[in-house]
C-alpha cells in the first residue's frame, strides 16, 4: 500500500521518503503562524494588578453615574394621558366613533418653571411600528419625488397601494395611519382675568435635516401642489390629501414635518414623538412659567381598539438629551459592583496572604 510522503517530512524529522512515493501530505506547513509559534503575551493576573483596575473602575464610574443622574433629574418634564378610557376624563366622550370630529380640554398645572426652549411630544402605547410588514409598507422613491412612482406605488405599499383605482400618495401602512390629533397649549394668567394666552407653537425644525432636505421631497414640475399630485388620491384613513397639510409650501406635501417625524418608525411599542417646539423668547422669564394651564385637543387618533394610550409631554432637554436617568444608574451601579468587588477581593487576598506568611514561618 502506498504512502503520502513529502520532502518537507525527512526535514522536520519525519521517516524518510520511500522512493516513488506519492509527494502529498496533509502536514500544515513548518511556519510560526501555521505551526503556532508566534509571539504571544500573557497577563500573569495578581493582586497587585486586578485591585486596582477594580478600584479605579469604581472611582471613575460611580462619579460620572452621579453627575449623568443629577443632570437628567434637573430637566423638567410633565405627561398629560389624554386616552379618555376613564368615565371622568374630559376626552371620554371622544372614545364613541360617530363622534367626528371630537374636541376636549385638560386642565394642568405646573409646579415649577420651565427654562430653556421646550419640546411637545405626542406619546402612544401599544403601537407596534416595528412591525416587519409595517416597517416595508412604504415607498421610499415616491417619498424621494419620482415621478413614475408616485403614479405606479412599490407593490410593497399593498393593501394601501391603490384606491378607487387611482395611486395613493403617500402609499402604505405607516403613511395611512399617521398620527393626526391636534394639540394647543394655553396659559391662564391669573384666576382674576380668565382670559387665556395662546403658547406659540413652532412646527418646523422638528424633524431631521437629512430627512426634510435628502429622503423627503415633493414631485418636481411646475404649477400648484396640487397640480403636481394630480392623478392620486389621500391615503384611506387621511382627512385631507397630502398637497393640503400645510398652508406654508415649505412644509406642505411630501416636506411636512409632522408626516416626516412619522415616518422615521420607532423601534419599541410605546415610544414618543416630537410634535412642537416652544422657543425661549426671554432671558429675563421663563418659557412656561408656573401656573395654570389647559390643552386643547382635537381628538381624531383612535387608540382604543387595539387598548393603546395617548399623551403629551413637555420637556426641556440638558447636554445629555431629553430626561433619562438609565444611564446614570447604570454606571452607578458597574462603579458600585467594581468598588465592592475591589473591596471584597483585597479582604480575601489580605486574609489568605496573611495565612500563608504563617504557614511559612511555622514550617521554617
Amino acid at each position: 500500500m502506498a504512502m503520502n510522503c513529502n520532502a518537507k517530512d525527512e526535514v522536520d524529522g519525519g521517516p524518510p521518503c520511500a522512493p516513488g512515493g506519492a509527494a502529498k501530505t496533509r502536514r500544515p506547513d513548518n511556519t510560526a503562524f501555521k505551526q503556532q509559534r508566534l509571539p504571544a503575551w500573557q497577563p500573569i493576573l495578581t493582586a497587585g494588578t486586578v485591585l486596582p483596575t477594580f478600584f479605579i473602575v469604581g472611582l471613575i464610574f460611580i462619579p460620572i453615574g452621579i453627575g449623568i443622574f443629577v443632570t437628567s433629574n434637573n430637566i423638567r418634564e410633565i405627561e398629560i394621558d389624554y386616552t379618555g378610557t376613564e368615565p371622568s376624563s374630559p376626552c371620554n366622550k371622544c372614545l364613541s366613533l360617530n363622534v367626528t370630529p371630537c374636541f376636549c380640554t385638560i386642565n394642568f398645572t405646573l409646579e415649577t418653571a420651565f427654562e430653556g426652549n421646550v419640546f411637545m411630544y405626542y406619546g402612544l402605547s401599544n403601537f407596534y411600528q416595528n412591525h416587519r410588514r409595517y416597517v416595508k409598507s412604504r415607498d421610499d422613491s415616491q417619498l424621494n419625488g419620482d415621478s413614475s412612482a408616485l403614479l405606479n406605488p412599490s407593490k410593497e405599499c399593498e393593501p394601501y397601494r391603490r384606491n378607487e383605482d387611482l395611486p395613493i400618495a403617500p402609499c402604505g401602512a405607516i403613511a395611512n395611519s399617521m398620527f393626526n390629533d391636534t394639540l394647543e397649549l394655553f396659559l391662564v394668567s391669573n384666576e382674576s382675568d380668565p382670559t387665556p394666552t395662546p403658547i406659540v407653537l413652532k412646527k418646523k425644525g422638528i424633524a431631521w435635516w437629512t430627512d426634510k432636505h435628502v429622503k423627503f421631497r415633493n414631485p418636481p414640475g411646475g404649477g400648484t401642489l396640487e397640480e403636481r399630485f394630480k392623478g392620486t388620491t389621500k391615503p384611506v384613513n387621511w382627512l385631507k390629501p397630502v398637497y393640503a397639510l400645510d398652508l406654508d409650501e415649505d412644509n406642505n406635501g411630501f416636506i411636512n414635518e409632522d408626516f416626516i417625524v412619522w415616518m422615521r418608525t420607532a423601534a419599541l411599542p410605546t415610544f414618543r414623538k416630537l410634535y412642537r417646539l416652544i422657543e425661549r423668547t426671554n432671558d429675563l422669564h421663563p418659557t412656561l412659567p408656573a401656573g395654570q394651564y389647559y390643552l386643547n385637543i382635537t381628538y381624531n387618533y383612535p387608540v382604543h381598539s387595539f387598548d393603546g394610550r395617548k399623551r403629551m409631554i413637555l420637556s426641556t432637554i440638558s447636554w445629555m438629551g431629553g430626561k433619562n436617568p438609565f444611564l446614570g444608574i447604570a454606571y452607578i451601579t458597574v462603579g458600585s459592583i467594581s468598588f465592592l468587588l475591589g473591596v471584597v477581593l483585597l479582604v480575601i487576598n489580605h486574609k489568605y496572604r496573611n495565612s500563608s506568611n504563617t504557614a511559612d514561618t511555622m514550617a521554617f
